[in-house]
């Protein structure tokens, strides 16, 4: 028996194959979302991972942005219930959950027993979102992936206190005219995103473990600004990307 989750999100879409013994058989992931190529790719890499043909696939869950455009899921359910599903197999123990995908943000609390409890959404800006991050690096003329090294040379932080993404865009351009540290001006917004997250954080309340998923769980700086934010540990993992597809497949799988 095997479940797949789909999770398709405005910048990438992200697939997981469960086993029936709730074991990940596959995963991947393609740089384009909703409206594009990127559902249909990354559900066909999936299975050739998994050596795997549609039919053999029980049951298709879509989750995220672009879910309800995605015709071939049995079932389509909120982002925030995958998330929570996720987080708990990622993290069992885990009581706050911090997602910063491409276009929102979301704080969700985890009660003991592992059932989502509240979640505090910003999905109205960009601003602090994995999308503010794509602008910034292009303005800096880097790869976004490349963001979390300088973050690590930074001896000091140049604030970025714009909170939209085009004014925050006028301001970086400024400090880049001032000739301001590359690293330093990095860290600034590395720590933008932060307070932001953290700010969303604190309304649902933050208790440990608490475990970052999303696209941005896999740059460094950010988790280190959260952390410093929040004065206290933030998880992640190798699957903290893929959370929303995982815990769709569970619920597949009548998990």
């Amino acid at each position: 028996m095997f479940a797949m989750g789909i999770d398709i999100g405005s910048a990438s879409s992200k697939c997981v194959i469960l086993n029936g013994a709730f074991e990940i058989v596959s995963q991947a992931l393609v740089s384009a979302g909703t409206g594009t190529s990127g559902p249909r790719r990354v559900v066909e890499t999936a299975l050739d991972l998994a050596g795997l043909s549609q039919p053999q696939v029980s049951h298709v869950i879509a989750t995220g942005y672009g879910r309800n455009a995605y015709e071939a899921a049995d079932e389509r359910i909120s982002e925030l219930s995958c998330h929570a599903k996720g987080a708990v197999w990622i993290l069992p123990n885990v009581r706050t959950v911090i997602d910063i995908g491409g276009q929102d943000v979301k704080a969700l609390s985890i009660g003991a027993e592992g059932t989502l409890q509240n979640f505090v959404m910003n999905d109205k800006c960009a601003a602090g979102t994995g999308r503010f991050l794509d602008v910034m690096a292009r303005i800096l003329e880097m790869d976004v992936c490349d963001l979390a090294e300088q973050d690590e040379k930074a001896d000091g932080v140049v604030p970025v206190s714009s909170t939209c993404v085009v004014f925050a865009e006028s301001e970086v351009i400024s400090h880049l005219a001032k000739n301001v540290p590359i690293s330093n001006l990095i860290a600034g917004i590395h720590q933008s995103v932060a307070s932001r997250a953290a700010n969303l954080m604190k309304r649902v309340g933050v208790l440990e473990p608490v475990l970052m998923t999303g696209g941005v769980a896999n740059n460094a700086g950010v988790v280190r600004a959260l952390e410093r934010a929040l004065n206290i540990q933030i998880k992640t993992s190798p699957y903290s990307q893929v959370a929303g597809a995982l815990g769709a497949a569970l619920i597949g799988l009548g998990r």
